[in-house]
C-alpha cells in the first residue's frame, strides 16, 4: 500500500467538510420544514388558506435570484417539504 499523497490528504479533509456541511443542511432542512408546517397549521386554524401563493412565489424568486435555476428547484423542494405535495 502506498502512502497518502498531499492530494489524498487534501481531498479527505475537503470531504470531511462536505460531510459536516451536509449534516448541517439536513438539520436546517428539517427545522425549516417543521417551521413551515407550524405556520400552515396556525394559518388554517385561523381560517386561512393552506397555501399563500404570493409567499411561495417570493421564496422561489429569492432562491432563483441567489442561485439561478437550481435555486428555484431547491425552493420548490423546500416548499413541498413544509407543506406536502399539491
Amino acid at each position: 500500500m502506498t502512502a497518502p499523497t498531499t492530494a489524498d490528504t487534501e481531498i479527505a479533509a475537503l470531504r470531511e467538510r462536505i460531510n459536516a456541511a451536509d449534516d448541517e443542511l439536513i438539520r436546517i432542512w428539517r427545522e425549516r420544514a417543521e417551521l413551515s408546517r407550524q405556520v400552515g397549521a396556525a394559518r388554517m386554524a385561523a381560517g386561512g388558506t393552506r397555501l399563500v401563493l404570493s409567499r411561495e412565489k417570493a421564496i422561489v424568486d429569492k432562491f432563483r435570484d441567489a442561485l439561478g435555476t437550481d435555486g428555484a428547484q431547491l425552493a420548490m423542494l423546500l416548499l413541498r417539504a413544509g407543506r406536502g405535495p399539491l
